[in-house]
């Protein structure tokens, strides 16, 4: 692509590289010149302008923009039609958006001429949200860079995962020093962060804060109530392997993948199963609606994505999140700290 000043005779055909405005005669910018505007500013003495002139192979902004976006877009996201270089994409349904970082990263590589933008992964969005954008910085490409940034891409390296998981179980567990209000307050705050996704809770249970109870809970609610993921919120926070609810867990023929989460608040968080169906035991933090660490979680199960250790251990980077006001001096121990973890 040529870029810089023309005479205004030859003009005509060129693109604006700038808005102009003379006389009651406006070019705009990114505009293709007309011959009576080039005609009309030269009868009011303009003598040259900024313009841009495409040569052979060179792809114009928009097109090379909605060709890039058409190679990235992936499952359940449409793109808009491009303007100004641009082209966005959407979501087309409620879900967790997954990339590939490497990918984009080699796209935006290419050449300073080609940018791609792109929400965080695995960020919950909504029908209708924006979760990327094409942008071709100049007026126009040329068409080996454009080849190379589809090339590096490969494809598909953007797409939504809607939510699959809809049957939510809760089992609370019980100590006389936790309130039943609490509990209660807990069940409405995970039932607004279900919502968002389409989910609902199908069954609830308060037992024991002991294994055997856990265990029998979990039973009645995937075999019985048909719970395809089950979140445990217990009296006490887990602080190990073999305390009450990895044990229930166990004891209900399921397993635990995983214990501990590199995301404050959020670190006493579990990840395990049982049949097949993902189980959670919630961090004190969850009975929060502020964000934290199980909701990072929580979203990628419901819409049926793994996590799987390898998972769970890269989220540290990031994953120091706001205070919480009922710590009484920052990370502080005590029973606080406990109950936010």
């Amino acid at each position: 692509m040529r870029f810089g000043p023309v005479p205004v005779a030859e003009a005509a055909g060129l693109i604006s590289a700038h808005t102009v405005r003379r006389d009651g005669i406006t070019l705009r910018k990114g505009a293709v010149i007309p011959e009576d505007a080039a005609a009309g500013l030269a009868r009011v003495g303009l003598s040259e302008i900024v313009a841009a002139a495409l040569e052979p192979g060179d792809v114009g902004e928009d097109a090379a923009a909605a060709r890039l976006a058409a190679h990235l877009r992936g499952p359940n996201l449409r793109a808009e039609a491009p303007f100004t270089g641009r082209c966005n994409l959407f979501a087309e349904t409620a879900g967790v958006l997954t990339l590939a970082p490497a990918r984009i990263d080699a796209v935006n590589a290419i050449d300073e001429a080609v940018t791609v933008a792109t929400l965080p992964p695995f960020k919950p969005v909504v029908e209708g949200e924006m979760v990327a954008t094409v942008k071709i910085i100049p007026y126009a490409v040329a068409g080996a860079v454009l080849a190379q940034a589809c090339a590096a891409e490969n494809g598909c390296a953007l797409a939504v995962a809607p939510y699959r998981r809809l049957r939510v179980g809760v089992v609370s567990t019980r100590l006389p020093s936790l309130k039943e209000t609490t509990i209660d307050r807990t069940l409405r705050v995970l039932a607004e962060r279900l919502a968002p996704a389409g989910a609902a809770i199908v069954f609830e249970d308060r037992v024991a804060h002991a294994a055997e109870a856990v265990a029998a809970a979990l039973i009645e609610a995937i075999d019985g109530a048909g719970a395809d993921l089950v979140v445990v919120f217990g009296a006490s926070a887990i602080a190990d392997r073999r305390d009450v609810i990895p044990a229930g867990i166990a004891a209900a023929g399921g397993r635990v993948e995983h214990l501990g989460m590199p995301v404050d608040p959020g670190n006493l968080l579990l990840v395990g199963s049982r049949a097949g169906v993902p189980v959670v035991g919630a961090p004190g933090c969850a009975r929060s609606p502020k964000e934290n660490g199980f909701d990072w979680i929580l979203h990628r199960l419901l819409a049926d994505l793994p996590v799987t250790r390898a998972d769970i251990v890269a989220l540290g980077v990031g994953g120091l999140l706001m205070e919480i006001v009922s710590r009484p001096q920052p990370r502080a121990g005590g029973e606080a700290a406990d109950a936010d973890a």
